[in-house]
């Protein structure tokens, strides 16, 4: 908060007029607020651009296939490589964001996902594309995590840190299903090139403005130093999970391709445990993970973006395979989802301040998870209004009341020491939980089988599939209901 500027703390005496202060002291706070603001913006919508790219290219994916000349598992590559390097560098980048400076380690993000976006764009070889898709993740692993400690930084008191939070969340819950509509509006409607080179104008203007509206800021322990040990051991474990959990979607579970990776993820963690636990300056101190807030919070958000990333790529296969829906079309079918979210997002630290985070969190998943029960009863012949829309409603209003939360209570007790440690941990939940919804749920609504009715196993696959959602998303509220914060009731 800005300090007072001198003499308005103090009444003037009675017998004189209050002398009013200069004009710049009465501009400073406003002038404050407006960069605070300014500055949440442009972090909000580079989250919404990193976000984004999880998913932007599933629509687009048979056209890039027929420009590069991809195989079928070479063109996995394209969604897993930017999957892999986002969820497996995301510690390391948030560590580098407290000790580095938050500022500068997002601007480095920005950049290196602005530069390979541009490599994808102009690909011209399946090989430069999957390069490209890799840094893109690289930087995205860079920036996420500073974004969203930067916004933790610039917001310390609970009420606006919580608000602004609210916002980010909502924003970057937006983005992963909205990469399905940008995706299938600009293959229809121009090139599968320009879902890359659309990132080019917001990396721009980050990197323009941030140096003006944001300072400085870092961890304050002198000495700190990088936990090199924990860094390598921490991005390898999580990089071969999230290498392994994307292997079952093309392989299965038990396959040598994707059990190899698992047991290998298992190893490196324990070993990273191992060497935590001795380690003067651990990468994750033991004590961040005792807060039970932040620990709960960080489950529930795994679950949630398991049921979610599953959700968004399963209704939109079955808009175009089963209802028949042009990309486009699917696209657009999309956009109330996303009126849905920003209705949620307007209402979330309302219903948090009429109930409190826990029982805000708690209704607010049921209310996912029924919308997803009812998505689950889509039949082949249903229309758009009555069929598809009630579940797309439902299930966007509970995420958008449930995201800005659930990234208010998995930074609970984090400050300067620690926003980006806290930042990482709660995005790299929401990355290893996409590759488990992706990896489970999509193998299991394609394991139901029917050759004389393919439809119909489509039909029954993803609404066993949905069910799945609908159960892991009510798992998740289970959890909330038995947490107790100390700010709430």
């Amino acid at each position: 908060m800005p300090i007072e500027p001198p003499g308005t703390a103090v009444p003037p005496p009675a017998a004189t007029q209050p002398v009013a202060p200069p004009p710049a002291a009465r501009t400073r706070k406003p002038r404050s607020t407006d960069r605070r603001t300014a500055a949440l913006t442009v972090l909000c919508f580079v989250q919404f651009m990193l976000v984004l790219d999880d998913t932007v290219v599933s629509v687009a994916l048979p056209s890039i296939r027929s420009d590069l000349g991809f195989g079928t598992a070479g063109l996995a590559w394209v969604v897993n490589a930017y999957f892999l390097s986002f969820g497996g560098l995301l510690l390391l980048g948030g560590r580098m964001a407290d000790l580095l400076g938050r500022r500068r380690v997002f601007q480095w993000g920005v950049a290196l996902f602005g530069a390979a976006s541009l490599l994808c764009a102009v690909a011209q070889e399946p090989w430069q594309l999957v390069t490209g898709r890799f840094i893109q993740g690289a930087g995205a692993a860079i920036a996420s995590p500073a974004a969203l400690s930067l916004i933790s930084c610039l917001f310390p008191a609970p009420e606006e840190r919580g608000r602004a939070l609210g916002v980010w969340g909502g924003i970057a819950g937006l983005g992963g299903t909205m990469g399905l509509v940008v995706s299938g509006a600009l293959t229809d409607l121009a090139s599968w090139r320009w879902i890359f080179l659309i990132n080019l104008p917001v990396a721009a203007v980050a990197l323009l403005l941030m140096p003006r509206l944001v300072e400085e800021s870092r961890a304050p322990e002198a000495g700190r130093r990088l936990d090199v040990p924990g860094a390598i051991l921490g991005t390898g474990a999580v990089a071969a999970l999230v290498y392994g959990l994307l292997q079952t979607a093309e392989s299965g579970w038990g396959h040598a391709d994707s059990t190899v990776p698992l047991i290998l993820a298992a190893v490196l963690g324990s070993a990273f445990v191992a060497v935590e636990s001795r380690t003067a300056q651990p990468l994750v101190p033991a004590a961040f993970l005792a807060v039970r807030t932040l620990l709960v919070a960080n489950v529930a958000t795994l679950l949630v973006s398991a049921a979610l990333y599953a959700m968004a790529f399963l209704l939109m296969l079955h808009l175009q395979t089963v209802l028949h829906y042009e990309p486009l079309t699917a696209g657009l079918a999309y956009l109330p989802y996303g009126a849905g979210i920003l209705a949620g997002v307007w209402l979330s630290s309302r219903v948090v301040a009429a109930i409190g985070l826990r029982w805000a969190l708690t209704t607010s998943l049921l209310i996912t998870a029924a919308g997803n029960v009812v998505l689950a009863g889509i039949e082949p012949g249903d229309g758009y209004a009555a069929g598809v829309l009630p579940g797309l409603l439902i299930t966007s209003l509970g995420c958008g009341l449930a995201l800005p939360a659930l990234a208010t209570a998995a930074l609970t007790d984090t400050d300067e020491h620690d926003a980006g440690l806290g930042s990482a941990i709660f995005t790299s939940m929401q990355q290893v939980g996409g590759a488990v919804g992706l990896a489970t749920l999509v193998a299991l609504a394609a394991s139901q089988t029917n050759p004389t009715n393919p439809e119909q196993a489509a039909t029954d696959g993803f609404a066993t599939a949905l069910l799945v959602a609908a159960a892991l998303t009510a798992a998740a509220a289970a959890l909330t209901a038995a947490l107790r914060p100390r700010s709430t009731n």
